[in-house]
C-alpha cells in the first residue's frame, strides 16, 4: 500500500496546488530560513547512528526532506497516521535509536496525546514529538489546523520536556540538545519565517531561560515566535523611556523559575507573550510559578483568548490579537500605565 502523500498539496506541486516561478514546489524556500529542522538532523546523523526521522506525509512542508536526501535509510513515512508514527517512534525509541516524528502541532499534540503520554512519556523513552506550524501560521486551514492549545496539554504530561523553539540557530541547538536528553520531548516549532533573535548557535540548558534584553521597569516573557516580535516592541518602549526586559522562556517545561523570581523582583511586574491560548499556557505556568514563590507583582498573560481564531492569513492574526511588536508594545503600555496608577 503506497502512502497517502498530501505533501504536494500542502506544497503546491499538485494541481490544485499554487506553485509559483520561484519554487518547484510552491514555497520560495529563501523565505523559510529557519527551516533548518531537516538539514541540522542529516549532519548530526552522519556522526550518530541513532537518529531517525519519521513523518505523515508533510516531510516537504517541515522539510524532512533535507534529512531524506542524506540518509534516505533512515527516514520513515508513515503515511496520514499520525497516532501509528507516534507509536513506531516509541518502539524504534525502544529499540535504542533516537527518532524525531513531525507534523503539524494541531496533529502531533492534540491528536497523538495518548501515545505521546502513554507510549512515549510514561515509559521515558527518547521520543522527539516535533510539532511544527504551530500555534495560527496555518492560517487559512482554520481551528482544525490551528495549534494553540498544545502548551497547555503538553506541559500537564509528567516526564514530557516541553521546548519551542526561537529561530534557525535555536533550533539547531534545541536539535543538538535533545540527542543526549533522557525522556520524551515535544519540540513546538513554528512556520519556518522566524527572524533571527540568536547571530549564533547559542549555548542552552534545560530549565534555564536565556535572557535576551536586559531591563529594569517590565519583564516580557516569551516564547518561540513571540521573541522576536517582543524584542521589537521592547524597542519601541525604550523609546518611550521604559527599560524593559525580555526572557526567552523557551523551556516552558521545565520552567525557569530561578529567572522568574529574579524578573519579579527586580522589575516588578511581568508581561508573558505566547502564541497560544492563554489558558492554560505559558502565561498559567508563570503564574503558577510566581504564586508559588509568594511574590505578589502585577503579572499580565497576554496570547490568544480563549476562543477559536478566524480564519486568514497569519500576519494578519497576528497583528488582529496584538502578537506583532507594536500590538505587544501596546499592551506592555497598559500595563505599565495601570502599575503607575496602582502606585499612585
Amino acid at each position: 500500500m503506497t502512502a497517502q502523500d498530501q505533501s504536494e498539496i500542502f506544497n503546491g506541486t499538485a494541481a490544485v496546488g499554487f506553485a509559483d516561478s520561484r519554487s518547484t514546489d510552491g514555497t520560495d524556500t529563501r523565505a523559510i530560513p529557519a527551516f533548518v529542522f531537516g538539514e541540522e538532523l542529516g549532519v548530526l546523523a552522519d556522526d550518530d547512528p541513532r537518529i531517525v526521522v519519521l513523518t505523515a506525509d508533510l516531510g516537504r512542508s517541515n522539510r524532512a526532506t533535507d534529512f531524506a536526501l542524506r540518509h534516505p535509510d533512515r527516514f520513515v513515512n508513515v503515511g496520514i497516521a499520525e497516532k501509528n508514527m507516534v507509536t513506531v517512534a516509541a518502539g524504534m525509541a525502544a529499540s535504542g535509536l533516537v527518532p524525531f516524528a513531525a507534523t503539524f502541532g494541531s496533529f502531533a499534540a492534540l491528536l497523538c496525546a495518548e501515545q505521546i503520554r502513554t507510549d512515549c512519556a510514561y515509559p521515558n523513552l527518547p521520543v522527539r514529538v516535533v510539532g511544527h506550524h504551530s500555534g495560527m501560521s496555518m492560517g487559512f486551514y482554520g481551528t482544525s489546523h490551528h495549534s494553540l492549545e498544545d502548551l497547555a496539554m503538553m506541559r500537564c504530561i509528567a516526564d514530557l520536556t516541553v521546548v519551542c523553539a526561537t529561530d534557525a540557530n535555536h533550533l539547531r541547538a534545541l536539535l543538538r540538545l535533545s540527542l543526549d536528553h533522557e525522556g520524551a520531548m515535544y519540540l513546538r516549532l513554528g512556520r519556518g519565517r522566524d527572524p533571527e533573535v540568536y547571530p549564533e548557535v547559542p549555548d542552552l540548558q534545560l530549565g534555564r531561560a536565556e535572557l535576551v534584553r536586559e531591563g529594569s521597569d517590565l519583564t516580557v516573557v516569551a516564547t518561540g515566535s513571540t521573541v522576536h516580535p517582543a524584542l521589537v516592541a521592547a524597542d519601541q518602549l525604550a523609546a518611550d523611556g521604559h527599560s524593559v526586559r525580555v526572557l526567552d522562556m523557551w523551556t516552558v517545561s521545565p520552567l525557569d523559575h530561578a529567572a522568574l523570581a529574579a524578573a519579579a523582583r527586580e522589575t516588578g511586574a511581568l508581561l508573558t507573550v505566547e502564541e497560544a491560548n492563554v489558558t492554560g499556557g505559558l502565561g498559567s505556568a508563570v503564574a503558577e510559578s510566581l504564586s508559588d514563590a509568594g511574590l505578589a507583582v502585577p503579572l499580565r498573560r497576554h496570547g490568544v483568548p480563549d476562543e477559536h481564531v478566524p480564519v486568514g492569513p497569519p500576519a494578519a492574526l497576528y497583528a488582529h490579537y496584538r502578537l506583532d511588536g507594536d500590538g505587544i508594545a501596546a499592551v506592555a503600555r497598559e500595563l505599565l500605565d495601570t502599575r503607575t496608577r496602582r502606585n499612585a
